[in-house]
């Protein structure tokens, strides 16, 4: 009988062992999965974050992009500190015509961008009297100016010589701000290549005051 308990016990024992070693690695094996699984997360959220960062970039650098505007010069139409988008795609097929309302690199500081409206293309003449905008020796009709007039602007960049009536170069423009008043735009530094233009303005998106199409 003794005999017979010891050996149930013995196989009890091993029983226990094995369930033991069992779990255990049950249990490397899941801690296992785990980390692999951990591991699989760590590289999708990278791929995704790349991805997103790529898309981004190709987006703000061939379709659109948000601007603010730190100055007046665009007054009544677009307000100091508002943000507009623009779109950069349109560029690729038809060059810009008279009345958009372009992003462009400044020529007078380095690095700087300004946002105007253009006035004329390349080979129009620009001309000024009785405070109006002549294109081609006839007025211009501007209402997005609310009846400001228009004149010359005497101090010149850098020394340049700009006599009416101009004639803008082919592959430039001519632009100018709306608020004519307050605008240091093509009366003072000339007219700006069509490859410096790397924009159109299409709307302000904020303040939600000043929200509107361009």
């Amino acid at each position: 009988m003794a005999k017979h308990a010891s050996k149930e016990l013995a196989v009890t024992s091993q029983d226990i062992y094995e369930d033991d070693f069992e779990d255990e690695e049950y249990e490397g094996h899941q801690q296992g999965k785990k980390s692999s699984g951990i591991i699989r997360t760590i590289i999708e959220f990278a791929v995704a974050l790349i991805v997103a960062l790529s898309l981004t970039w190709a987006l703000k650098t061939y379709v659109v992009e948000p601007y603010e505007v730190p100055t007046g010069s665009m007054e009544a139409t677009i307000q100091i500190g508002d943000k507009l988008l623009a779109e950069k795609v349109s560029l690729m097929f038809a060059p810009v015509q008279y009345g958009d309302i372009v992003v462009f690199a400044d020529k007078v500081v380095q690095g700087r961008i300004l946002v105007k409206r253009v006035i004329a293309i390349g080979g129009q003449e620009i001309d000024f009297k009785d405070g109006l905008v002549l294109v081609d020796g006839l007025p211009l009709y501007e209402p997005y100016t609310n009846g400001t007039q228009s004149f010359p602007i005497n101090e010149h960049f850098n020394n340049l010589n700009i006599v009416y009536p101009y004639t803008v170069p082919e592959g430039s423009v001519w632009v100018m701000g709306d608020n004519r008043e307050n605008s240091a735009d093509s009366r003072y530094f000339g007219s700006v290549t069509e490859n410096s233009v790397f924009a159109r303005a299409i709307m302000v998106f904020w303040p939600l005051e000043d929200i509107g199409p361009l």
